[in-house]
């Protein structure tokens, strides 16, 4: 998929979700870079680590609404999005640029976006779906072929964007409780 993007150097800076700043970001970025000095290396370490340590709301039944990477990084759970959000901060504060990606899924009421990320590593964009693995998604982290939670959606969607969707940020900061925002319908357009 050729993505849409602009100069990678917008894609390392913080905002108000995407905080590239917040202390335990830093930390985890300057422990995953000292383990793994490589670009690549360190992005795939901070993939696996966001993947895998972070679980997914759904997958865990846990109804807490997470959005910015410093709330899914202290609670440990999160939607796509909020895992991306995590995911971007992390390895922009490891000095990968890295923008927010959306697919449109089919969901049980209708079209429903997927957060996702896409780092700049070797000249081109690459995206990667931190989602979390359960049976039936097996989601990797690959330069130049895609290994995503949900390879087939109804749309990708190429805009690589430097801050997250106002539509997600809107859906998850008027939630209360994450699981009813999943079942009467997530944003379906960023």
């Amino acid at each position: 998929m050729d993505l849409r993007a602009g100069d990678p150097a917008r894609y390392l800076g913080a905002d108000d979700i995407v905080e590239t700043d917040h202390s335990g970001v830093r930390a985890l970025a300057a422990e995953l870079r000292a383990a793994h000095p490589s670009d690549a290396a360190f992005a795939r370490a901070a993939f696996e680590w966001v993947r895998d340590r972070v679980q997914h709301s759904i997958d865990a039944q846990d109804p807490q609404v997470t959005l910015t990477a410093g709330e899914v990084l202290d609670a440990r759970v999160g939607l796509c999005y909020a895992k991306s959000h995590l995911l971007a901060a992390v390895t922009r504060a490891g000095g990968i640029p890295t923008g927010l990606c959306y697919q449109r899924l089919a969901g049980e009421n209708g079209p429903v976006l997927h957060g996702l990320v896409a780092v700049h590593l070797d000249g081109r964009w690459h995206r990667q779906d931190p989602r979390g693995n359960r049976p039936g998604v097996d989601a990797q982290f690959r330069l130049g072929e895609e290994r995503l939670a949900f390879p087939a959606g109804e749309g990708d969607l190429p805009e690589v964007h430097v801050s997250p969707s106002p539509a997600v940020v809107a859906a998850l900061r008027g939630a209360d409780d994450v699981l009813e925002l999943c079942r009467n319908g997530l944003p379906a357009a960023p």
